[in-house]
């Protein structure tokens, strides 16, 4: 399958009509035989890991309990808008770039600036004391535009490589690697930072630049594709969101709702993931350590939930496992914000563990689904664009999570109140969802 296509286009040459040669599948290997596959897979995971770790350890700087790094009040939402503006930003320009050039090259090139990222990363963080949280925003914008360029060919070279009725199992694997990739970066963020201080977080960021320079070698295997539109001219509406993918989107109402979802989806995922952290921190009293710890048990149980959801949803899309999924979500959230005990938590430290487990549990069992339909119901050569749109509008969703979690932490300061209430802002925004969306049943070809 390495072999299988040879034609790549360097971005910056002149445009050429040229004709990229129909994607065949009759000679591919079984989908756990193929290190193509696995390359993009390991490749991913190492991604992840980095931007969680990285992440994580900027949240941790952000949040009261840090009185090493000065900071009066809960900063997690300017680093969640900060991250997700790169996305809005430069999404339509990467989604156009990964269809006029070959996905693998622009996964390279995007890994290749993602070692250069960190390297800054690292700088910034051993002069932390001059350059301060606000300069570190600059760095993980950079981090931000990186993944930017990385989201649109890492989602739609899937399509483009492997048979239709295998991208639900694919999207599983790929899925359970990037959120086991959380559990890691998160978890260590919080346990290197306890250990070594906020003095030595410059070292534990540059572990950061070793896994993007491992990134960078497994993203060699990834296969050869060639250009999906190649020589395609850049027009000022590609920079956003192009005319054409806004009249598809419009006239598909699954395409346009699993969009939508999509969007609300990780809206509240960065809403939970610093309510967490506020939780763990402001109201548990908990150490970064142990906060980092209860952030990452939403992660074990995704990989189980992204599992399952791909074997159910083998060969079809089945709104069933979406529903089961989204009410899962929301029992979960209800249960994080009940009230009661010496910290106002009813569930406290040892109850909170199961529930955020569970509530991974459902996301991945949600999520498989509806990250299908956004590959396989756009047309060939719009898949890439469509995967930059799925960003930028996944990315607006985690800007508006961050300014909502800002807005609702504000007020339970002003009022003293308990940091779980957000939980049940988020349940009060799934409930909908769980209630009334219902994707449409349909049967992936062969490929």
């Amino acid at each position: 399958m390495d072999e299988q296509y040879t034609v790549e286009v360097n971005p910056l040459e002149s445009p050429k009509a040229k004709t990229p040669p129909v994607a065949s599948h009759s000679d591919q290997p079984e989908l756990l035989h193929d290190k193509s596959f696995w390359g993009m897979a390991v490749t991913q995971f190492l991604g992840a890991f980095n931007d969680n770790l990285f992440k994580q350890l900027m949240l941790l700087i952000a949040t009261p309990a840090a009185v090493a790094a000065a900071v009066k009040d809960d900063q997690q939402w300017k680093a969640t808008v900060v991250f997700a503006l790169a996305f809005i930003l430069f999404g339509g320009f990467a989604g156009w770039l990964a269809d006029r050039t070959s996905k693998r090259t622009l996964i390279i090139f995007s890994k290749v600036a993602e070692i250069l990222v960190m390297l800054l990363g690292m700088i910034g963080f051993y002069f932390f004391d001059i350059i301060g949280f606000n300069g570190m925003l600059a760095v993980l914008f950079l981090m931000g535009v990186q993944s930017a360029f990385f989201g649109p060919p890492k989602y739609g070279i899937l399509p483009e490589a492997i048979r239709d009725r295998d991208l639900p199992r694919a999207n599983g694997i790929f899925l359970m690697f990037t959120f086991v990739a959380i559990i890691f970066g998160v978890a260590l963020a919080g346990v290197l930072k306890e250990c070594l201080g906020v003095g030595m977080i410059w070292g534990i960021s540059g572990v950061c630049v070793l896994i993007a320079i491992a990134g960078t070698a497994t993203s060699l295997l990834v296969w050869r594709v060639p250009p999906a539109v190649p020589g395609g001219q850049l027009r000022r509406q590609d920079l956003f969101i192009p005319a054409r993918i806004i009249r598809l989107v419009m006239s598909d109402k699954n395409l346009l709702f699993a969009l939508l979802v999509s969007s609300v989806f990780w809206m509240l995922g960065g809403v939970v993931q610093s309510g967490v952290n506020a939780l763990g921190l402001t109201q548990l009293g908990l150490g970064d350590g142990w906060t980092s710890f209860l952030a990452a048990m939403m992660a074990v149980g995704i990989p189980a939930g992204c599992v399952l959801g791909g074997y159910l949803s083998r060969g079809r899309i089945h709104p069933r496992v979406v529903t089961t999924g989204a009410v899962g979500m929301f029992v979960c959230l209800v249960l994080l914000s009940l009230q009661g005990g010496p910290h106002r938590h009813l569930l406290g430290f040892a109850g909170t563990i199961p529930v955020l487990v569970a509530l991974g549990f459902f996301t991945g069992l949600f999520v498989v689904p509806i990250q299908v339909s956004l590959q396989v119901l756009p047309p060939p050569e719009d898949k890439g664009r469509m995967i930059a749109v799925m960003n930028q509008c996944n990315f607006l969703g985690i800007i508006v999570g961050g300014l909502l979690f800002g807005t609702v932490i504000g007020i339970l300061e002003v009022g003293n109140w308990p940091r779980n209430i957000v939980f049940a802002v988020t349940a009060t925004i799934m409930l909908p969802i769980a209630l009334f969306y219902r994707p449409e049943e349909r049967a992936l070809g062969d490929g």
